[in-house]
């Protein structure tokens, strides 16, 4: 329920700094969401309504490829914000759009930050990225500033190039802000010694998509068997593997040390 809370709260953020900062100068966000931004503004259709139908459908494929807690916060997260979008009111709140810009972009990266931290995410280009790095074990930051890139380029053709500049300004905003909030760079390896071992395994890879390594151990002073859970997850992730092993096996003991480096097949999202 607190992950609940936390990613409705963002998500609503998120909708009061586009329709009160960035619609209103024909600024663009970061993601798909930029690109139901654009096509709010160009066709009749409410942005919050194209922002839900443009992620649909990567939401749909998610469900399969990418874990069940992950996209079902995501899910969430993009019903928040589409029915924000829709209800909340397009308001001019600044005539400057340098400042609605760099404000626009600090209140969204606040925003998806909270979410990240949550276990979600924004949906959009997150998704899409995760899905192409399970193929292609490219670095899933590269792959979205390369699809943000695009939605500046769209945005200078589509408005003006001072547009496409103010874009660029608050998706570069959005992006430190995260980067303060949450560090998904930063990866974890965690040891975990459970007896319940094949239940927390089960639980791991049912909603996480990360492997996991299973080694027989046993107590020094108890001599009883256990098992030993070895992953590295990205940092935001943690908070929902705490919970998962929490639910399983109260009683496990688990290690938790960051990762300088990681070599192999490791997906990076």
């Amino acid at each position: 329920m607190r992950n609940i809370f936390i990613i409705t709260i963002g998500s609503i953020l998120v909708g009061f700094a586009y329709n009160f900062l960035l619609i209103p100068h024909e600024i663009l966000s970061s993601g798909l969401s930029g690109i139901a931004i654009m096509l709010g503004l160009v066709t009749p259709f409410n942005t919050g309504i194209l922002n839900f139908l443009l992620n649909l459908p990567l939401l749909i494929i998610g469900v399969m490829k990418l874990g069940k807690r992950f996209i079902g916060y995501t899910i969430l997260s993009v019903l928040v914000l589409s029915v924000s979008l829709y209800v909340i009111p397009v308001y001019q709140v600044t005539h400057e759009p340098l400042l609605a810009s760099l404000f626009g972009g600090v209140i969204t990266g606040i925003g998806i930050g909270i979410i990240f931290k949550a276990s979600g995410s924004s949906g959009g280009f997150d998704i899409i990225a995760m899905l192409l790095n399970k193929k292609r074990d490219f670095p899933l930051g590269a792959m979205i500033s390369a699809m943000n890139a695009i939605v500046v380029v769209i945005s200078g053709f589509v408005f003006s190039w001072d547009a496409a500049l103010y874009t660029l300004v608050a998706i570069y905003a959005t992006g430190k802000v995260i980067d303060t909030i949450h560090t998904n760079h930063i990866k974890l390896t965690l040891m975990i010694i459970t007896g319940k071992g094949d239940e927390v395994k089960e639980k791991l890879l049912a909603n996480l998509y990360r492997g996991v390594t299973i080694m027989d151990g046993e107590g020094a002073y108890t001599g009883e068997g256990r098992k030993v859970l070895i992953t590295v997850i990205t940092r935001y992730q943690l908070s929902e593997v705490k919970e998962m092993i929490t639910e399983v096996d109260p009683n496990a003991f688990v290690n938790i040390t960051e990762t300088k480096e990681v070599i192999g097949m490791f997906h990076r999202g």
